[in-house]
């Protein structure tokens, strides 16, 4: 650690940080975990799954959100956070699709994997089971509705990295859902590719490639070979 950083202490540790950065970006970059779901390296922060909250003098706070300053006193690691946030892995569970042993995207999958690491691992709230249409319009990709999250990430993929704006959220509370930006309402009548920024970004298993599913052996996954507290500390480190 270089002394003429300026830093903040996180759980008691000094964290040195780099203006316009954020608590997270911060604490990551010097290998110290906090989950997250809709943040993305790179990516303007959005702060909207909230699972990286943590308390900054006093208050609740995204850590994606908040800007790393001098002297700021963070917690993370408190139980009543970390209770906090299962509670939030747990109605995510809820909420949609989310059977992890029939799912192509099983041990690829951000929301299983913060699951793990939150100690998530059986069914605590009654499923909601939404009904929402897939999307089979399109040569390439499949979409299935029924897992989205709503952490927007495939819609600022597609708007900032892309330059497209084919996803968007619509509704408002148990009725928002990702919805496709063509008159149709159809995947296939957009400019959509399955090498757009917006098909690699999703944290759960909306975004389904045609003809490969199942095709990489369980155990031989992304975090299945790496978990997601290391790859995101790996990353950050850009190794």
């Amino acid at each position: 650690m270089t002394t003429d950083r300026r830093t903040f202490t996180l759980d008691g540790h000094d964290i040195p940080f780099d203006e316009g950065q954020s608590v997270l970006d911060a604490a990551l970059a010097a290998g110290l975990f906090i989950p997250f779901l809709c943040h993305k390296p790179g990516y303007e922060a959005h702060g909207s799954c909230r699972v990286c909250m943590v308390r900054v003098g006093g208050r609740w706070q995204a850590s994606c959100t908040t800007s790393a300053a001098p002297g700021l006193e963070v917690e993370s690691t408190a139980e009543d956070l970390v209770a906090m946030r299962r509670d939030i892995v747990q109605f995510l569970f809820t909420e949609g699709n989310h059977f992890c042993p029939s799912c192509e995207a099983s041990g690829s999958c951000t929301l299983q994997a913060v699951g793990y690491e939150l100690g998530v691992t059986t069914p605590h709230y009654p499923p909601f089971s939404p009904t929402r249409p897939l999307d089979a319009s399109h040569p390439e990709m499949i979409l299935d509705f029924n897992r989205c999250i709503l952490c927007e990430l495939c819609v600022r993929a597609s708007a900032q990295v892309d330059r497209k704006n084919i996803f968007a959220l619509s509704g408002r509370g148990p009725t928002k859902h990702l919805v496709v930006s063509a008159e149709s309402g159809r995947l296939g009548d957009t400019s959509f590719s399955a090498d757009d920024a917006a098909a690699q970004v999703c944290p759960v298993g909306v975004f389904l490639p045609r003809g490969q599913g199942f095709r990489t052996p369980l155990g031989a996954r992304k975090f299945d070979v790496e978990p997601l507290r290391i790859a995101a500390l790996r990353q950050a480190d850009g190794t």
